[in-house]
């Protein structure tokens, strides 16, 4: 028996680990992918959040200012220029980065 006999068996068994590891990879970050915050949240309706910061209704929030939005509030946990991002009062759900809610914090 020669020694490169094994080699064919070894090989398959490679490509298929490698195939099962990248289909497991796939599937854990589409798994991990977070849902976005729906405005009829209970959590987003305590704090008025809107994911378009156009639409606050001033005169209900008045601590609301033209530019304010979660891009730039201290609370936002995104890359600059991302559409989305995490906010740690809102738990796992992403924010808009034009969203708005009454807990906005101007970022230092």
């Amino acid at each position: 028996m020669s020694r490169f006999t094994a080699i064919p068996s070894n090989r398959r068994v490679f490509m298929m680990q490698v195939a099962t590891a990248a289909t497991a990879v796939m599937v854990a970050s589409e798994a991990s992918a977070q849902a976005m915050l729906d405005e009829k949240d209970p959590q987003a309706v305590g704090l008025a959040y809107k994911a378009d910061a156009t639409k606050v209704d001033k005169a209900k929030n008045p601590k609301y200012a033209a530019g304010n939005n979660c891009a730039n509030c201290a609370l936002f946990q995104a890359k600059p220029g991302a559409a989305s991002g995490g906010c740690p009062l809102f738990g796992t759900k992403q924010v808009s980065a034009k969203g708005w809610c009454s807990a906005w914090a101007k970022k230092a």
